[in-house]
């Protein structure tokens, strides 16, 4: 991605989880951005374990706030020349285009940072309990 040093950039969640390797997308990001998040409307554990898993450092999440409430904040605490908001979806969009925040949706910006997207087979629910295929 193009862009200077002075921006910070959040991620809904859910664009990460399109990502093959968020563990890698953070650490380039890292590269050309001031700070790098991620913001969500899951409880803070959804969050915090997608994050741990995936070995994911991230300079603010969301926490028990909601998206908006989120990108609010961190426009207010990190005063960088660009805010960008890496979305999966129009409500994502409009989102950000409320709260002036440039919005880049995750297809776009996997082409314009060479990232590897998700295989459709790896789009598993990290959500949803395992299941047993030993069970009656």
């Amino acid at each position: 991605m193009n862009g200077g040093s002075d921006m910070t950039l959040a991620f809904e969640l859910e664009a990460l989880k399109e990502l093959a390797s968020p563990e890698a997308v953070f650490d380039d990001a890292r590269g050309w951005s001031q700070y790098v998040g991620v913001v969500s409307e899951k409880p803070t554990y959804v969050v915090t374990n997608f994050t741990r898993k995936n070995r994911i450092r991230q300079d603010f999440f969301s926490g028990p706030r909601g998206k908006a409430e989120s990108l609010e904040s961190v426009r207010r605490q990190f005063d960088t020349d660009r805010h960008v908001f890496v979305g999966t979806d129009e409500d994502d969009e409009a989102l950000a285009a409320d709260l002036e925040w440039e919005y880049l949706a995750v297809e776009d910006a996997a082409e314009a940072a060479d990232w590897e997207l998700a295989s459709e087979d790896d789009g598993e629910d990290d959500d949803a309990d395992p299941v047993r295929d030993d069970w009656p």
